[in-house]
């Protein structure tokens, strides 16, 4: 569901998919070939939400205030991140939770569970885990990227052949 809230409208790219069951109200931002999966709420109504290129928002995310994904992010089942930016080619693990002012580096990985505190500087490809989240080690996971691609893969194919039955 796209709805307006306060004279802002959604905008999101014709090549982006956006399941029927997400919520996406206000000041938000889907680009080109990013998804949003089922029952997913993007709230852009304190801030601008951005939903970067290539980028997916699984099922049952939530994103709030001002917050951004650069291209080709992973945002797993159930994560929240609030007022928060994540680089390119990052992962958020499911359930994990990523705070106010914090930045995900580039091509790091939150781990599923994990806190990152309001504030936290996560460095490029750097493992955290725990809570709150603690570097863990490097990521050298050259698959990292086929996740955003499979995404956009699987979204076309849902966008294509998805229909809905009641």
């Amino acid at each position: 569901m796209l709805r307006s809230f306060n004279g802002m409208a959604p905008r999101v790219a014709d090549s982006a998919y956006v399941d029927d069951t997400a919520v996406v109200i206000g000041d938000v931002v889907i680009k080109a070939d990013a998804s949003v999966w089922p029952n997913t709420t993007l709230r852009g109504d304190h801030g601008t939400i951005v939903v970067g290129e290539r980028a997916n928002v699984q099922d049952n995310a939530v994103l709030h205030e001002e917050a951004e994904l650069e291209p080709a992010v992973t945002v797993g089942h159930s994560a929240i991140v609030h007022d928060a930016t994540v680089a390119e080619g990052a992962l958020i693990g499911m359930n994990a939770v990523v705070l106010d002012d914090a930045h995900v580096g580039e091509g790091a990985v939150v781990a599923a569970g994990s806190v990152v505190t309001e504030g936290t500087d996560v460095p490029p490809a750097t493992l955290v885990a725990g809570t709150p989240a603690e570097p863990k080690g490097e990521v050298d996971d050259p698959e990292l990227e086929a996740t955003a691609t499979h995404y956009a893969t699987l979204a076309t194919q849902y966008a294509d052949t998805a229909e809905r039955i009641d």
